[in-house]
């Protein structure tokens, strides 16, 4: 005996759950890993920005599976007049945020997340805000010369990192001041 009513409830659920994971596999395709020199780097993604923003963040991890440090720093990026690598901290309950000149070093071995309220890569005079689906490209480049250019997958504004949970970090808002 056939009970249609149980086959378009078993369709519907199957459909429930196929929205559901989707963004996640999405997500998860979307990112790419990249080499640079010794240098891996994954997990590349950044946030949406509010139309107007005239700066943009963008994060990934980066693993040097090498012998020697290495040290890294954003080139360029088509989508803003500069690409900086970024550092905040905390100080005496004041968020601060400073460039890192000549970008960070990896040491053999180590493994550098950049994430909000951490290092991150800052895209300092947006030409167009970034947009959640779409992505974001930077050059990056290692102090032996070698570049690549990697595409950051954007989320959502505010979005957490990839695998954490909400509430990650601002980048920009009250009681921020430059570090000296």
């Amino acid at each position: 005996m056939r009970l249609p009513h149980l086959n378009s409830i078993s369709r519907g659920a199957i459909a429930l759950v196929a929205l559901f994971f989707a963004p996640l596999l999405a997500g998860s395709a979307a990112a790419a890993d990249y080499h640079l020199g010794s240098l891996q780097i994954s997990q590349p993604w950044a946030r949406a920005t509010p139309k107007g923003a005239d700066t943009g963040a963008a994060y990934m991890t980066v693993m040097n599976t090498g012998a020697k440090p290495e040290r890294l720093t954003c080139l360029s990026s088509a989508a803003a007049d500069k690409c900086q690598i970024h550092q905040m901290s905390m100080d005496n309950g004041v968020m601060k945020m400073r460039e890192i000149e000549g970008g960070v070093e990896i040491k053999p071995g180590e493994t550098v997340t950049f994430k909000p309220g951490g290092y991150h890569m800052m895209l300092v005079g947006l030409k167009a805000p970034l947009v959640q689906g779409k992505t974001v490209a930077a050059t990056l480049k290692v102090d032996t010369g070698a570049t690549a250019q990697v595409e950051f997958p954007i989320a959502a504004i505010g979005a957490p990192a990839p695998g954490a949970t909400a509430g990650g970090g601002m980048m920009q808002g009250p009681g921020m001041a430059p570090m000296k």
